[in-house]
């Protein structure tokens, strides 16, 4: 009895090493793969605080709540188990996939930077005025949660691709967790971070009623910061859209072997630029991909508005009504 029971703790400590592995695996996969979807997490929350603009003030964190569940619901009941049958079943679709969403992303870019040379912001989400504040943020939280869904396929569609290239992840039970890990995380971080941004005026106000005289001027220098900081965000986003969306199109094309030319040239261009200067050859080929989403961007944005007219995903109408 004794040298069983030996036999059996020993067979639980390897079992529980090799979970333990296991877990270790999947959280450096999901962390490698998270990386890769930085663009798409620092334009999403850039984008997010607008749905929370000329609302009751009061309302703004519900509504991120009500957005942040609808953007788990969207990858963990409806985009996960796509994913994991993509991988399964149809490996070979999840390039052409991931560059739908690239040309999606440089598309998404390359419009907000036509609007703002023109001035003409056709493309931006506006609502019908409505009669009740209610039926205003039932549909501000609707389109909410239809842009998040775009944005949270190429998250997935990112992660996914990462997770199966060269056979990293190969179990699916290990790729099933390491895309939740990522869904979990990019949105807590997301929302979270709009959260904080939506509230950093109020708090700012706050501060500047107090007595200190301290605490009035960095209230009111905070007033002053978050649109700069709205505004940095956004520019930062649309630039990191067409680095993220070039590169999927670039590789995408080279594993296609259609258009791969393109990878070539921007790669060499880099090189024959930077030379043996590891960063160097690194700044170049991100400048080169975001100049190949640019251009395959605009491409898009004139094929979209000759069919549709306007963003296919933004509807019509009077502009928001102000419930202030």
């Amino acid at each position: 009895m004794p040298s069983g029971l030996v036999a059996l703790l020993d067979d639980v400590a390897l079992i529980a090493r090799t979970a333990a592995a296991s877990v270790d695996d999947v959280a450096a996969a999901a962390g490698k793969a998270g990386t890769k979807t930085a663009g798409v997490i620092i334009d999403d929350a850039a984008v997010t605080p607008r749905y929370v603009t000329g609302l009751d003030p009061s309302r703004e964190l519900p509504i991120i709540g009500k957005i942040t569940l609808g953007s788990l619901k969207n990858k963990l009941i409806f985009l996960l188990p796509a994913a994991l049958l993509l991988s399964e079943f149809a490996p070979f679709l999840i390039i052409p996939i991931l560059m739908l969403g690239g040309g999606f992303l440089a598309f998404e870019a390359t419009e907000k930077i036509i609007e703002a040379i023109t001035g003409d912001h056709h493309g931006e989400a506006t609502l019908a005025a409505t009669d009740t504040p209610e039926e205003l943020e039932k549909r501000q939280v609707s389109g909410a949660v239809r842009t998040d869904f775009i944005l949270s396929a190429e998250i997935m569609a990112i992660t996914l691709n990462e997770l199966t290239a060269g056979g990293m992840v190969d179990n699916i039970w290990m790729r099933a967790g390491a895309l939740a890990i990522v869904a979990v995380a990019v949105t807590v971080i997301v929302y979270g971070s709009v959260a904080i941004i939506v509230k950093l005026d109020d708090i700012g106000l706050h501060l500047a009623k107090r007595e200190n005289g301290f605490a009035r001027k960095f209230g009111r220098a905070l007033i002053a910061f978050v649109p700069k900081l709205l505004k940095a965000l956004s520019i930062i986003g649309t630039a990191a859209m067409l680095w993220v969306g070039g590169s999927i199109l670039l590789h995408g094309f080279h594993e296609l072997h259609v258009l791969g030319f393109l990878y070539e040239w921007n790669h060499d261009a880099a090189v024959a630029v930077a030379g043996d200067n590891g960063v160097g050859v690194w700044i170049m080929e991100t400048l080169g991909a975001a100049l190949t989403g640019l251009v395959f961007g605009f491409i898009i944005v004139q094929v979209v508005t000759r069919l549709f007219g306007h963003h296919p995903l933004h509807g019509g109408g009077e502009p928001v009504k102000d419930t202030h």
